[in-house]
């Protein structure tokens, strides 16, 4: 079994390096979890660590976890109140004409026996802020973009690439097409700081995982 690197770690809290691909909790099919990892990042704790925030299965990098109950409850809060900044990096599937902006977009869950559930736009939908910069114009029309999401809702840089920029991440199955250069959806959790009273804050940075290269994206280009 892989080891998980860690990108931060004090007395409450880890943030560890999540692989592309891994899934938070167990898949209904069965298969590896983060769940296979948690003993190993005890780190001499008598309890498990446990993740404060979601990344979907497919999207790597910085992941929050809590080594105490009383610090999950608190972290937990930090992020239903827009206390945590993040950023990340994706690739888009097509050109990004503006430098940076805004997208203000709710989104809200559909489910048909078709395509089963996704999200998309909607007025009533729950609010979603995602602002973005253009980071780098790549060949063959790409785009790198890096988000900083204000609120964290499902699918939310997702389909705000896709709805918002007008072109979805590089390799979505969901909003976008599998593409052969990459297993996975593109798009990576690079960094992380979370403000607390009284304490340093946790601040943690995850470089570009390697499958980028594959799109020309130097490693170097994370911020």
């Amino acid at each position: 079994m892989t080891t998980i690197p860690i990108l931060y770690e004090d007395g409450e809290a880890l943030v560890i390096d999540k692989p592309g691909g891994l899934p938070i909790e167990q898949p209904r099919r069965g298969g590896p979890s983060l769940d296979d990892y948690l003993d190993e990042l005890k780190l001499g704790f008598q309890r498990p660590p446990l993740p404060v925030h979601r990344l979907d299965t497919d999207t790597s990098g910085c992941l929050l976890l809590a080594r105490n109950p009383k610090a999950h409850k608190r972290f937990g809060r930090a992020f239903e109140e827009r206390q945590v900044e993040k950023s990340y990096i994706g690739l888009v599937a097509g050109p990004v004409a503006e430098n940076e902006g805004m997208i203000d977009l709710a989104l809200s869950k559909i489910s048909s026996a078709e395509k089963g559930w996704r999200m998309i736009p909607a007025k009533k939908g729950k609010p979603a802020i995602s602002h973005w910069t253009k980071l780098a114009e790549l060949e063959g029309g790409l785009t790198l973009v890096k988000f900083m999401p204000l609120t964290g809702r499902t699918h939310q840089l997702r389909v705000h690439a896709a709805a918002g920029l007008g072109y979805p991440l590089v390799g979505d199955p969901i909003y976008g097409e599998p593409d052969p250069r990459c297993t996975r959806t593109m798009l990576h959790a690079s960094a992380l700081v979370l403000h607390r009273e009284g304490k340093p804050p946790i601040a943690a940075a995850s470089p570009l995982p390697e499958d980028f290269a594959a799109f020309g994206v130097r490693p170097a280009i994370h911020d």
